[in-house]
């Protein structure tokens, strides 16, 4: 016996947008292209970036796991960042997104792994790191990590948002890089 319900969208529910899903969509064929699959260790975009990939029909040929570290103790007991590192820097900080990205890529099977770290707002900004600070990070096992830091504008939603855009934007300006396949 099984039960079938039909739910409606509404309003409420995260939809991914246009550009978003065309970019995973680039992204997915570039990497299946060279036989390489990612990996995305998030903070402040709650899994967004993972869901914006698996929102790509064929995505588990190129995707293999997302990890949502929001908390400190999760990107310390996840992604074997160093609470030194945390303590000195911060988690809103390129030492952190380095570290997240080779914590991705030790706990995965991925060949590649994206990072984001920041403050989405309203609340936790500071003169030096404001609201809309944040690091997007991407690297390959044993090589080179790219990080770049962004300060964005807007509101809680858009700047995830943002900050979604601008991770998939970076792996595929960044990919040919990491990749000599």
């Amino acid at each position: 016996f099984y039960r079938h319900e039909y739910i409606l969208p509404n309003k409420g529910l995260l939809m991914m947008d246009k550009e978003i899903i065309e970019l995973s969509e680039r992204l997915g064929k570039v990497l299946k292209q060279k036989g390489l699959t990612i990996a995305t260790a998030e903070s402040c975009t709650g899994g967004g970036i993972a869901q914006a990939i698996t929102e790509t029909s064929g995505s588990s040929a190129w995707f293999d796991r997302g990890l949502v570290t929001y908390s400190n103790l999760a990107k310390v007991q996840m992604l074997q960042v160093k609470q030194s590192t945390l303590d000195q820097y911060g988690a809103v900080s390129e030492e952190v997104a380095k570290e997240m990205v080779e914590g991705a890529l030790i706990n995965s099977n991925a060949d590649l792994a994206l990072s984001v770290t920041g403050i989405a707002g309203p609340s936790g900004g500071s003169e030096l790191k404001p609201v809309g600070t944040v690091f997007i990070c991407q690297g390959i096992k044993a090589g080179q990590i790219i990080c770049n830091r962004y300060v964005f504008l807007g509101n809680r939603t858009t700047i995830r948002k943002q900050t979604i855009i601008s991770a998939l934007k970076d792996c595929l300006d960044n990919y040919t890089i990491f990749i000599k396949k």
